[in-house]
Formats: C-alpha cells, sequence, structure tokens
C-alpha cells in the first residue's frame, strides 16, 4: 500500500520540503489546544480560553485566502518569510503577556496577530501541483499524501502541546508549537527547488480565485466538513463524560483520526478513472451515511468503533475536494484557491463547535450527533443539486490550455 508513496520522496528537493511541512502541521496542530490549556490555568476560565483560540481561528480564515492570492503573485519565500517573523514574534508575545499576568485583552490581540501566518498546506500541495502538473494519478497519491500528513499531524501535536503545558508551565505548549511551526515553514522556504515560479503580470487571469466557476461550492460543501469535524470534537467529549469515562474522549477522537489515515494511505495508492465531481459526491454520500450510527451508539466504546469507520470517509472526502480546488483555478490562483478552500474547513470548524455545545445542551449528548449528520446531508445535497455545473466547471478546466 506504501509502494506508490515512494517516487514522491525521489523528487528532488521534496525530502527538505516535507520534512518542513512535518515539522510546521505539528506545530499548527498544537496551537489551539495550547492556547486552550495556557489560558485556563493562567485565567481559570475555559469560556475565556475559547475566545481566544477563536478569535485566532477566525484570523486564520480571513488571512488564508489573502496571503495565498500574495504568494501567487509573488512567489512562496517573499511573502511567507515576512508574515512567518511577524506570527512567531506575536505568538511569543502570546506566551510571555500570559506568563507575565499581562491584560486579558493583550491575550485577544497578540494571538490575533500570531495567526496572521502562511499555511504551509495550501503552499505544499501548491508545490506538488507544479511539479505533478501532466501526471494526474502521480498527483492524486501526493494530494492524498497531504492529507495523511495533516491527519497524523492532528493525532501527534495535541497530545505534545497538552503533555508539555502540563508537565512543564502553562505556555510551554504553545512556545514549542511557535518553534516547531517556524523552524518547519523556514525549512520548507529553504527548498527553492521545488517552488513553483510567480505567472508573469500580463498572465495572470484577472478576479479573485473564489469567483472561478465551482469553487464556492466545493468551499461551501467543506464548511460541512468543517461542521463534522468541530462538532463530532464537542459532543464525544460530552458523550464520554456523560457515560462516565471522560478520559476516553481522547480515544474517541484519535479512532477517528487514525481511521481518516489508514484511509487516506488505501485511497492515494488507487488509480481513478471518475471525475473528481463524481468522486467528491460518493465520499459526501459516505461520510454522511457512516455518521448516522453514532446516534444509536450505547456506550462510549462503541462510539469509538463508529468514529474509526466514520473516520475512513473523511480523507477521500478531503482529498478530493481539494484536488477539485486545484483544478477548477488556473495555476496563477493555485494557492489562493487552495486556502478559499481550507477557509472553508475553518469557518464550519468554528460553526461546529458552537452549534455542538448548543446541541449538548439543549439535546444531549447522544442526540447531539443529530448536528454532524445533518451537516453531513446538507453537504451531500449541496454537491448533488450543483453537480452539473461543477463538473461542467471540472471539464472546462480540464480542456483549456495550461499556461
Amino acid at each position: 500500500m506504501l509502494a506508490p508513496y515512494r517516487p514522491l520522496f525521489a523528487v528532488p528537493g521534496a525530502l527538505r520540503f516535507i520534512a518542513g511541512t512535518a515539522l510546521s502541521r505539528t506545530g499548527g496542530a498544537m496551537f489551539g489546544v495550547a492556547v486552550i490549556v495556557m489560558v485556563s490555568e493562567r485565567q481559570g476560565s475555559y469560556g475565556l480560553a475559547g475566545a481566544v483560540s477563536a478569535v485566532g481561528l477566525a484570523v486564520l480564515a480571513v488571512a488564508g485566502p489573502v496571503l495565498g492570492r500574495l504568494i501567487d503573485q509573488h512567489g512562496q519565500r517573499r511573502v511567507a518569510r515576512p508574515f512567518m517573523v511577524l506570527s512567531a514574534v506575536a505568538g511569543l508575545g502570546t506566551a510571555l503577556a500570559s506568563g507575565f499576568g499581562a491584560p486579558v485583552w493583550t491575550l485577544f490581540v497578540l494571538y490575533g496577530v500570531s495567526a496572521f501566518l502562511p499555511e504551509p498546506g495550501p503552499m505544499s500541495r501548491a508545490r506538488w501541483a507544479y511539479i505533478f502538473r501532466d501526471d494526474p494519478d502521480r498527483l492524486h497519491t501526493a494530494m492524498s499524501f497531504e492529507q495523511v500528513a495533516d491527519e497524523a499531524s492532528f493525532v501527534i501535536g495535541p497530545v505534545i502541546a497538552v503533555l508539555v503545558s502540563t508537565l512543564w508551565f502553562p505556555e510551554a505548549g504553545l512556545v514549542l508549537a511557535e518553534v516547531l511551526f517556524t523552524v518547519g515553514v523556514l525549512t520548507f522556504l529553504a527548498a527553492r527547488e521545488t517552488e513553483p515560479p510567480v505567472v508573469a503580470r500580463a498572465d495572470r487571469p484577472s478576479g479573485l480565485a473564489v469567483r472561478r466557476p465551482g469553487l464556492l461550492i466545493v468551499a461551501t460543501a467543506l464548511v460541512m466538513t468543517g461542521v463534522i469535524f468541530g462538532a463530532n470534537e464537542v459532543v464525544a467529549v460530552a458523550f464520554a463524560e456523560a457515560d462516565g469515562n471522560a478520559s476516553l474522549s481522547s480515544v474517541v477522537l484519535g479512532g477517528f483520526a487514525v481511521g481518516s489515515t489508514l484511509a487516506g494511505l488505501w485511497f492515494g495508492a488507487r488509480t481513478f478513472r471518475s471525475t473528481l465531481t463524481r468522486r467528491l459526491l460518493v465520499a459526501a454520500t459516505a461520510m454522511l451515511v457512516l455518521e448516522v450510527p453514532a446516534l444509536f451508539v450505547a456506550n462510549t466504546w462503541q462510539l469509538t468503533v463508529v468514529m474509526v469507520v466514520a473516520g475512513s470517509a473523511t480523507a477521500p472526502m478531503l482529498i478530493t475536494s481539494l484536488s477539485l480546488a486545484q483544478r477548477l483555478v488556473p495555476a496563477a490562483l493555485v494557492t489562493e484557491g487552495m486556502a478559499v478552500a481550507v477557509t472553508g474547513i475553518l469557518i464550519g470548524i468554528s460553526a461546529g463547535s458552537a452549534v455542538g455545545g448548543w446541541a449538548v445542551e439543549v439535546l444531549g449528548p447522544q442526540r447531539a450527533y443529530a448536528v454532524p449528520v445533518t451537516a453531513g446531508l446538507v453537504a451531500v445535497a449541496i454537491i448533488a443539486v450543483r453537480r452539473r455545473h461543477l463538473e461542467g466547471a471540472e471539464l472546462a478546466r480540464l480542456s483549456s490550455p495550461v499556461p
């Protein structure tokens, strides 16, 4: 199953940028949990901790497409390095403000500024899109590898963040996250041989990537996917606690990530001849169907099994949607286009966490799984209703000349 991934590491310079994204992804996966642990320990309020984390997520959602557009226009190194320095200084400033008891508003400002950062995922996927621009099968494998790397970081990162913050001091998780993220992005940017060239201004298409046919449909479907992720996190913790197994909530969420990782490895090793639009509809349907049993589980262990199985639909959904986002935009807008798609996920996660928490309070942990199930149903409906338009946009891009 791993054999199809070996050629990725043979690409000149790829090993360096893969290592860089591995570090930066791990650091990125630590941010949210690290801030929540830090603020809750110092301020004694999970509500305040969640609010600070939410501000960072909101800024990141706005920053993604903006920085993605700048990167497409001026190049990854030229844009990412100064924003990386700004982010690192603001992030470490957040830790210092917390440690020295600065006013609470400084945490919101500094952490918000630190979230205006270049996302390694879209930049890395843009490199693969350039490297394998004439080899769609290998590009599919590369995009699958990217998703597996994302999932692995969210299995490892939060555990490290909680561990160091608990064993050392409350700000340790955030400090380590900033170090790993900064070193990782700088290592990634140092791999200059794989950086996509900037398309000359005269050859660049006008307008924003989000206005390209089909991209908004994909981003909207990914908002619903993000709702599933965000709601699952909140409801799983509440369900495990209500079942008397609060410590097993991490096992439930880890099972979801493991199922997604294994499915991503399998999915990337396969060759498909159907359109990405059709695969997206199948993946979204699987995501819905496999989430439904969560409404009927009797205990935490049953929920864990259900989440492992449900997670197996996640990687194919994300791999296909991000691959489609890349295909729907011209090469000159590829980073911006994928950043738009990722922003959809981030918005969905934030909304899913909020709605999931409300559902737990109103409906109880068991029935609260109606939130991710409903989100899955909406995602399927969006894709099904707009399938012809989306498929037409995909085929039109395939037949258009590549600059």
